[in-house]
């Protein structure tokens, strides 16, 4: 089974793994809520909001198509875009959520094929 958001398979030109973040309850200092390190105790605030990494590769034949499968994903991270569903390899889905950010790492790598290593960092918000 291969990944998808919102039905489309943004990341299958190349190796990829998904992330979930910290989940459970945050809580909080009280000394660093009043600006007093004196001050003892601690509260929960809350819920932490998801958010999930995907980690990877995009990998094509050419330089166009490589830019190709990058537009597509910074196409989603745009603010108007609507959420959707992300669903991983083994078929795991998280309904609702954002692309919020994806962040380029290093430069391309030239061999047989073009490649660039990217993290997309999906959530929900409250």
């Amino acid at each position: 089974m291969g990944s998808s958001f919102k039905g489309v398979d943004l990341f299958g030109s190349g190796p990829h793994v998904f992330e979930v973040g910290r989940q459970g309850r945050r809580v909080v200092s009280l000394s660093v809520v009043s600006g007093d390190a004196s001050v003892p105790g601690t509260f929960e605030s809350g819920d932490y909001e998801l958010r999930v990494t995907v980690k990877g590769r995009l990998v094509a034949s050419s330089e166009s198509g490589l830019w190709s499968l990058r537009d597509a994903i910074a196409a989603q991270a745009e603010f108007e875009v609507s959420g959707g569903n992300l669903v991983d390899h083994h078929g795991r889905t998280w309904s609702g959520v954002k692309l919020f950010q994806v962040e380029w790492l290093g430069p391309v790598d030239r061999g047989r094929v073009l490649s660039v290593g990217y993290e997309a960092l999906f959530g929900v918000t409250s």
